[in-house]
């Protein structure tokens, strides 16, 4: 079993890492640093709860701005692609009732 506080050190660094991608519309560092975030937690797993809490709960308010921040920028992108006329931003189900997004091109000018 590894040490707990190194996997809470990388959760940490993964984290700042993943603020810092989505600041700078990073989506490669964003992956990276998802994909570090998902291994350190998988660590974090293996020991008592008891023992985490209190850091943990730290990392997870750290974790829930990131997922603030990364709506925000979903929600950027979906505002300039619907301004773009690319997409529309109506949301559809499929037959197993999953959302999707209607992707309907629009003419941006008349001719």
């Amino acid at each position: 079993m590894s040490d707990p506080q190194a996997s809470l050190e990388r959760l940490a660094s993964a984290l700042s890492d993943e603020r810092d991608a989505l600041i700078a519309h990073d989506v490669e560092a964003l992956m990276r640093s998802t994909r570090d975030k998902i291994v350190a937690l998988r660590e974090l797993e293996a020991f008592p709860d008891g023992e985490l809490s209190g850091p943990l709960a730290e990392l997870a308010e750290f974790n829930r701005a990131n997922g603030a921040l990364l709506a925000r920028r979903r929600r950027e992108v979906n505002w300039a692609l619907r301004h773009l006329g690319r997409t529309e931003s109506a949301p559809a189900y499929d037959a197993s009732g999953r959302a999707d997004h209607l992707s309907r091109p629009r003419e941006l000018a008349v001719a």
